[in-house]
């Protein structure tokens, strides 16, 4: 039976000095503790405390890095117990699919999902022999073992995680009643929310229609007109700020931004509104929004995060059948000197606006993102994210972006997931691939000791502090 073992060097380079650095640096960032400053996580399990339910609705269906390797390898969906929405058969049977998961786990070796599940089932539940379709029962029955006791319920994990704040992401008509709960409760731990308004934004979001009217009834405005839309917005960028959230997250399919005059604005809303869309215009009123947020962000402090450069729900027939976030989500090619520039002109130079980029078209970060970042005094650049939250990823974000933007014009690590276990194992990795980078600069002489030890710190734990206003 093959054991399973975290080298404590992992990820770390193989010449000795460097790794000798490395470990050095590390050892001085290992335990403090994680900020996460934007994720995914259900603010419900802080709220109610229940214990989680197994292996796979913990671990497995809840994780698109998980569900589009297995069907790319044509296990369908319905056989990791996704519901279809056409009401087709699915597996209900959590100890067969977590066998069938087991089973085709060997598809994962080399991929960041493997390091974050490996590190889970070793340091967190304590697991030393490999997952296999010899161990799977094993696994499942000391999971499901484990989370039945107190020290595996939420809050209690969050303390041992050493999380000082999380951010969870609520749609802009979220009522926030798990929110409200904790805050209830008396708990002490630090649970916020982010304010995700594509739903009342995107014109070719699927909820927009009916979420349109809501958005009126929720905040007492006329959003039949432009300024009464606006109002609205406003109203419950306030509302998520009365319950914690610091940040606004944005999910455009480009970067661009637009400055139109109000006329011009009421007249696109109108067909924005009636559905009478013209070519451009859903691209044309997302670019217009994208102004109006960074305008509601100069005036009520919250950090703006712009998400482009992904192709959503990629692919239609899964889309149709299961929804969102299951992986069918792919990068893209994305652009931002010029979709930018019109907010830049008006915001760019302005200390009190904050935005955070980031983008799935690695090709931009030396060439647009480290020199805007590098320059404007609002910009600051987001990790490597999503499809390069990954070792190489990493590394390569740093090696494009460090010598034009420098170490301060980036937020540090966020971990922007739903897997709530994985959120150590992430920040282990990208704590341990920014320490790895250091000792290559201090090995090259590039950088002195101290000074990469206070990098590795400001890295982890300060700049996503500061970066988020927390």
């Amino acid at each position: 039976m093959s054991p399973l073992h975290l080298d404590p060097e992992r990820y770390f380079s193989s010449d000795p000095e460097q790794r000798r650095i490395a470990v050095e640096l590390f050892h001085g960032i290992a335990n403090l503790p994680i900020i996460s400053p934007h994720g995914h996580t259900d603010p419900g399990w802080f709220s109610t405390d229940a214990p989680f339910e197994d292996a796979v609705s913990l671990l497995l269906t809840p994780d698109h890095y998980l569900l589009r390797m297995l069907y790319s390898q044509g296990i369908p969906l319905e056989a990791l117990g996704l519901k279809p929405n056409d009401g087709a058969p699915y597996e209900t049977d959590r100890r067969k699919i977590w066998r069938l998961f087991a089973a085709h786990y060997h598809i994962f070796r080399g991929s960041p999902s493997r390091l974050w599940l490996d590190h889970t089932f070793a340091a967190i539940f304590g697991i030393d022999r490999r997952l296999t379709p010899e161990t799977a029962d094993h696994y499942y029955d000391l999971i499901a073992e484990k989370l039945a006791t107190p020290a595996f319920r939420p809050r209690a994990l969050f303390v041992r995680f050493n999380i000082e704040v999380i951010a969870t992401t609520e749609g802009a008509l979220d009522p926030l009643t798990e929110h409200k709960r904790i805050r209830g409760s008396g708990w002490k731990g630090r649970v916020i929310t982010t304010f995700r308004p594509d739903e009342v934004t995107d014109p070719d979001h699927e909820n927009f229609a009916a979420s349109l009217p809501r958005l009126g009834d929720l905040t007492g405005e006329d959003v039949t007109h432009w300024r009464g839309y606006l109002r609205a917005l406003e109203n419950r960028r306030a509302f998520f700020r009365a319950h914690g959230a610091t940040a606004t997250d944005h999910g455009p399919a480009t970067a661009q931004t637009a400055d139109l005059s109000p006329a011009d604005c009421e007249k696109l809303f109108a067909r924005v509104r009636d559905g009478r869309l013209q070519a451009g215009d859903a691209e044309l009123f997302r670019a217009q929004i994208m102004m109006e947020m960074a305008r509601m962000s100069v005036e009520d402090g919250m950090v703006m995060q712009l998400h482009p450069g992904c192709f959503r729900n990629h692919n239609a027939e899964l889309f149709r059948r299961f929804g969102r976030n299951i992986g069918g989500d792919m990068p893209n090619v994305g652009g931002f000197l010029a979709p930018l520039k019109p907010l830049l002109d008006r915001f760019g130079n302005r200390k009190d606006f904050r935005l955070v980029l980031f983008t799935l078209d690695e090709t931009s970060y030396a060439r647009e993102l480290a020199p805007l970042a590098g320059h404007y005094p609002c910009l600051t650049l987001g990790p490597a994210w999503w499809f390069f939250d990954s070792p190489e990823g990493m590394m390569r974000y740093r090696r494009m972006t460090t010598e034009s933007a420098g170490f301060y014009n980036t937020a540090g690590f966020n971990d922007d997931t739903r897997a709530f276990f994985s959120i150590p194992a992430r920040h282990d990795l990208a704590r341990r691939i920014d320490c790895a980078y250091l000792a290559e600069l201090v090995a090259g002489k590039r950088m002195e000791m101290d000074e990469a030890a206070e990098v590795a710190i400001d890295l982890a734990y300060h700049l996503p502090k500061k970066v988020y206003r927390l």
